[in-house]
């Protein structure tokens, strides 16, 4: 039965998988009678053309927004609260009192401040696969426009 379960998952995203590179690339169809040759070196040249032209390169990595290091935002803001409560508690008369005080509302501006970090990466993050995305259809439109104009089927 287990094997039965790692067989039936290994096929579902082995089909995911061809999915998404079928997605990628699309199917060309020499429509003149073009030789496996011919329709490589035609490939090849629309590859450059479209390149070029869209100012895009479908061969390399697409492009992330950089992480910031946002670890321990609460854990700091605590640690400064403390540190200025318990300041401002001696002078008061209680360190131990003003320590706790500060070490919470520290934190709390530390968990907002580390929220705030974070929703400004995830914009970033949207606005360059956006970017990348019409960088790509670009290049893609360019690509078949190509193919076709050299008497290929493009799907």
């Amino acid at each position: 039965m287990k094997n039965a379960k790692r067989i039936s998952i290994a096929l579902f995203s082995l089909i995911i998988y061809a999915g998404f590179a079928m997605a990628q690339n699309p199917v060309i169809y020499p429509a003149k009678g073009q030789s496996n040759e011919k329709m490589e070196q035609d490939k090849f040249q629309c590859y450059g053309w479209a390149k070029e032209s869209s100012g895009h390169d479908p061969m390399q990595a697409a492009p992330s927004s950089q992480q910031s290091n946002e670890s321990g935002g609460v854990v700091r803001g605590g640690a400064k609260g403390a540190a200025g409560g318990a300041i401002i508690g001696a002078i008061a008369g209680d360190a131990g009192k003003g320590a706790a005080i500060g070490a919470a509302s520290g934190a709390a501006v530390g968990g907002v401040r580390q929220r705030r970090r974070r929703n400004q990466q995830n914009q970033a993050n949207q606005q360059v696969q956006q970017q990348h995305s019409a960088a790509r259809s670009g290049y893609d439109r360019a690509y078949a426009a190509c193919l076709e104009g050299r008497g290929y089927t493009v799907k």
